[in-house]
């Protein structure tokens, strides 16, 4: 499928795409961000949409399953939250402090990888795709995405500890 097919055969899902998640998620902005996900996937996966029966119902399994995911994401975040704070007093600055650090130190570590190594520990460990998923997108094999997903996970701890001290 080239672009203007892609254009007249995907482009018009949409609004109808929009509508579903905004449903689902109560919330415009993650609804957006969802469904710019789904076109990059169906962008990603153009060649192979010919075998599906209907795009539209395709897109819109899509669109239902990533929404499914970021509200049990949401959930867990909740959850998490309160698990964190259940042992200490409900406001604990020290312990809020200490995590902020961990996650700003983090990020810092996982930003400062190679590109490839970055994305694929970001789909994998943030954005809970599978290593599947993660080699359609990148172009790359399963074997790939999960060696580089390894040496990325091994770098992140080395560079956590050194740093850490």
């Amino acid at each position: 499928m080239n672009a203007q097919q892609f254009k007249q055969e995907v482009a018009p899902l949409r609004e109808n795409l929009l509508h579903v998640a905004r449903k689902m998620l109560e919330n415009a902005n993650d609804a957006e961000d969802l469904v710019q996900e789904v076109f990059l996937k169906l962008w990603y996966l153009r060649d192979t949409l010919y075998r599906y029966d209907s795009i539209p119902a395709f897109a819109v399994a899509m669109i239902k399953n990533l929404c499914i995911d970021r509200l049990r994401i949401r959930g867990r975040e909740v959850t998490s939250d309160q698990d964190n704070d259940s042992g200490t007093a409900p406001d604990n600055p020290y312990l809020r402090l200490e995590r902020l650090d961990t996650e700003q130190l983090l990020k810092k570590i996982i930003g400062s990888l190679p590109p490839l190594q970055k994305a694929i520990i970001t789909m994998k460990d943030i954005d809970e795709y599978e290593v599947e998923e993660i080699a359609e997108i990148t172009g790359t094999q399963p074997e790939a995405v999960r060696v580089n997903l390894s040496r990325a996970r091994k770098k992140v701890r080395e560079e956590y500890i050194r740093l850490s001290k």
